[in-house]
């Protein structure tokens, strides 16, 4: 193969336009979504989503099975035809244009890759596709298997691989031919923990060098607050809130977000009123309580509430209490077992407690609207299409 620097890939050829060149916007979202809404029959799968991905950024779509997320993942590829509103990429609207006209990519989560074909063949084979010339085709694939390091795989087929080294030729394959989106629909979700978190950071690298824009669809929060720059959080066809990885994390701004994105506690009613002073529901994330004694008082900007433990699960660096308030209602405390052995936490299941924490923490939320449940999961839904 030819020889070269491993350095970002280089600059991708023309590709078909899918409209006049001065159509794009300048300074436009890499991709804009307008009141997009996608129905299966009498199924509503995306109720009116309204998004813009910033130039370069890694955008997360996280949310439970059957949220809408790949919904709207298959339909910024062109996949599926949105029911009404608009697509834009870099300002030109693309809703009704083929997947091929469309400068995106999209890896998925089994990774389709050809099974009969060698490593360098599958990531060859997009740039065979678009007619690219036989010298900038060797050149291209070196740089992208260079780059995931896989150049001493070139000839393997993708059966004699490992479930991360297929992963990375399935991003090789995407990102050799030069798009100015990347789609990435849970592709880490048939790897093993330790892996799994390996290619976390890996894949955030990989975008930060070569500066493309990937939008990832997850369900798995510690994917989206490793990885985002920023992130949509979904339910139910809907977007809850968006907001870089802190905002959603430290200010969540309704019930279902509080819950989803990490272990959190919400309180209303009586128990809100009785502990903040108001009824307005709030929220206190688990790590920001604090167990103490039952005789311990609270300081002038700190809460409290007493109550005793139903539950200790320890997880090895940190163990969960689940607290039975005296108020009604319950608390789930963490905290790392920097001093504790696991038969001194254990020991705490029964013990009337005091909870304390910093009155800051308190976020006030709103508390989600229940709609009747949209449809069953979007993946099965779609499954078998390509």
């Amino acid at each position: 193969m030819a020889q070269a620097s491993p350095t970002p890939l280089r600059a991708a050829s023309p590709v078909p336009q899918a409209a006049p060149a001065g159509a794009a916007e300048a300074g436009a979202a890499a991709v804009r979504l307008e009141g997009i809404r996608k129905t299966f029959g009498d199924v509503v799968a995306v109720a009116g989503v309204d998004l813009d991905v910033k130039a370069g950024e890694f955008f997360s779509l996280l949310g439970p099975s059957g949220c809408g997320k790949t919904t709207c993942l298959r339909m910024i590829a062109g996949f599926e035809e949105p029911t009404a509103g608009r697509i834009l990429l870099q300002g030109r609207d693309v809703s009704r244009l083929p997947a091929y006209l469309r400068d995106v990519n999209t890896v998925f989560q089994d990774y389709a890759l050809f099974p009969h074909m060698t490593v360098g063949a599958n990531v060859e084979y997009g740039l065979m596709v678009k007619r690219i010339g036989r010298a900038e085709r060797r050149t291209r694939v070196h740089d992208a298997l260079q780059m995931m390091r896989l150049e001493r795989l070139d000839r393997r087929k993708p059966g004699e691989l490992s479930g991360g080294q297929r992963q990375r030729v399935a991003l090789a394959r995407a990102l050799v031919n030069q798009p100015r989106v990347l789609l990435l629909d849970e592709p880490l979700g048939a790897l093993d923990l330790k892996l799994r978190q390996q290619m976390q950071i890996e894949l955030k690298g990989i975008q930060e060098r070569l500066r493309m824009t990937f939008i990832y669809v997850t369900h798995d929060q510690e994917e989206a607050l490793t990885m985002s720059d920023r992130m949509a959080v979904m339910n139910q066809g809907r977007v809850e809130q968006v907001g870089s990885p802190a905002e959603v994390y430290e200010q969540p701004s309704t019930s279902f977000v509080a819950g989803f994105v990490g272990a959190s506690n919400v309180l209303s009613g009586a128990a809100a009123r009785s502990i903040s002073g108001q009824e307005l529901a709030f929220t206190v994330r688990p790590e920001k309580i604090r167990l103490a004694s039952i005789e311990e008082r609270a300081l002038p900007d700190e809460c409290t509430a007493t109550g005793r433990v139903r539950e200790v699960v320890y997880v090895g660096a940190f163990t969960r209490y689940i607290v039975d308030l005296d108020l009604g209602g319950e608390l789930v405390v963490l905290q790392q077992n920097l001093t504790m052995s696991s038969m001194e936490v254990l020991e705490a299941r029964g013990r009337a407690v005091r909870l304390l924490w910093n009155r800051q923490h308190n976020r006030t939320i709103t508390e989600t609207e229940r709609r009747p449940a949209a449809a069953q999961d979007e993946k099965t839904q779609l499954e078998g299409e390509g």
